[in-house]
């Protein structure tokens, strides 16, 4: 059983902050060739799911990591608080319709695991359904699986108190302050909940498609680490151009 309390959120020193900022720029010319061979094969998509407490840095990933990609052929979906006409269905009813088609990349910021999360933290469903809905969530991403959908579900794991560092910012840093929701704050003070709830969902959610826990305190390791694997997965894919 993972414990996050066990993982550090910290650097390792198997490589230096000038040294990673370097590889992230030729990971960043490499994905965009990679993007540009899917999209051409067209026979599989790639799912990246980016999850974490607030201020682990989602945006920030997008931002860096994919600066380079072709927007033909990838997009972001952000999701948040459903919609009237979303809570009027099912759960993963909104999710389906930014599932990537074949040559594809997608990007979700927050996924279908927000409406595992918020509901057990609040308390607003039972532990029958949170069952029920990790159960569905595995048959979901099984049957993307099969679909020719490879998915990689990062867990940005950031500390709390860099957590705490980074919504003082948001208060007091004039280019930040746009970031600012006062909701940061209450749901921080409910950071052992939003843990627990994240082993639960790291421990039981798709044991075939494993959970990516990328240290999250220092930016650019978080960076150097989502690139380098997004790199090594569509590599191990020996993908060419077709004739």
């Amino acid at each position: 059983m993972i414990k996050l309390s066990e993982i550090s959120t910290k650097a390792d020193d198997s490589i230096t902050k000038e040294k990673a900022i370097g590889e992230i720029q030729n990971f960043r010319k490499k994905i965009f060739k990679l993007q540009n061979l899917l999209y051409a094969n067209a026979t599989q998509s790639l799912l990246i799911i980016l999850q974490g407490m607030d201020t682990s840095g989602k945006d920030g990933t997008i931002r860096h990591v994919f600066s380079t990609v072709n927007p033909q052929g990838c997009s972001v979906k952000t999701f948040k608080t459903p919609t009237t006409e979303e809570a009027a269905h099912d759960f993963l009813w909104r999710v389906y319709r930014h599932v990537p088609a074949k040559g594809m990349m997608q990007i979700f910021n927050r996924s279908h695991y927000e409406d595992v999360l918020f509901p057990v933290v609040h308390k607003t469903i039972a532990k029958s359904q949170l069952v029920k809905r990790c159960k569905f969530i595995n048959e979901f991403e099984n049957h993307l699986k099969d679909s020719g959908v490879i998915i990689l579900k990062f867990y940005l794991h950031l500390s709390h108190k860099e957590q705490q560092k980074r919504i003082k910012q948001r208060l007091t840093v004039p280019e930040k302050m746009w970031k600012y929701d006062p909701a940061d704050k209450r749901e921080s003070k409910k950071w052992e909940d939003y843990i627990k709830a994240y082993e639960h969902i790291i421990n039981t959610c798709s044991p075939e498609i494993p959970w990516i826990i990328v240290p999250a305190d220092e930016k650019w390791f978080r960076n150097y680490t989502v690139a380098k694997t997004i790199v090594k997965t569509l590599e191990k894919l020996r993908m060419k151009y077709p004739e």
